[in-house]
């Protein structure tokens, strides 16, 4: 999606935004830009951009402000770049509808493959997709997950979080995010019970569960699906 897809980065560093632009534009992204969190709220139905490429320090407003009030009526991708690296920051922003987050400095290379992950999720209709990553494949409308072409066996539990994750794929979901998707909003957090569904996802999908190719642990953080072949 590349080619004409229109991009805003909010970031309050001129160097960093022109050399965003820079690396965008040879990629054949259209490029806006703005340097606080008023001006990113303004540029957003101004331009509609196809994705945000957003600094969490914004002279205004913090950017996790910025995703709360932009989730209030907007789905658009939003990737946070930001010196933060403290893992509550990330799963701040991860919460408040942060589709991912990169730390600087930071490799455009795998900026653009987030991107490109973000981008995928925005055209894959889960509720009815059939997704294949290497030797997995989970049919959602069937609730049919296969490996290698043999059936295999979840539990109700087992499958609604490989679901979540499925629909979420190539996106970091915290531990919140993912109990109170799988086991209500009313389920008191119990990580332990999450981690051990996951360890049971990786010994019936993983070639190596110690060595996990498709669910992948953010330390700290969350877990992520991998889209495609590493």
């Amino acid at each position: 999606m590349s080619s004409g897809a229109r991009v805003l980065v909010v970031d309050d560093e001129r160097a960093i935004r022109a050399f965003l632009r820079s690396s965008l534009n040879a990629e054949g992204y259209i490029v806006y830009e703005a340097a606080t969190g008023h001006e990113a709220l303004r540029s957003v139905p101004a331009h509609k951009p196809d994705i945000i490429i957003l600094d969490l320090g914004l002279p205004d407003m913090d950017g996790t402000e910025v995703i709360s009030m932009l989730r209030g009526w907007s789905e658009i991708p939003i990737i946070v770049l930001s010196v933060r690296e403290r893992e509550a920051e990330k799963i701040k922003a991860l919460d408040l509808g942060a589709d991912d987050y990169l730390t600087k400095p930071f490799s455009v290379g795998e900026l653009l493959a987030r991107m490109r992950a973000a981008f995928r999720r925005t055209v894959r209709d889960a509720d009815d997709a059939v997704f294949v990553v290497g030797d997995l494949t989970v049919d959602v409308a069937r609730r049919r997950v296969t490996l290698r072409d043999e059936q295999v066996s979840l539990t109700p539990t087992e499958y609604e979080l490989l679901r979540t994750l499925v629909q979420h794929a190539g996106r970091v979901l915290t531990h919140t995010q993912l109990l109170q998707r799988v086991w209500g909003s009313e389920y008191r957090p119990d990580p332990h019970t999450l981690r051990v569904n996951v360890s049971n996802l990786r010994r019936k999908l993983e070639p190596d569960p110690s060595r996990p190719r498709y669910i992948i642990t953010e330390p700290g953080v969350g877990y992520r699906l991998r889209d495609e072949e590493p």
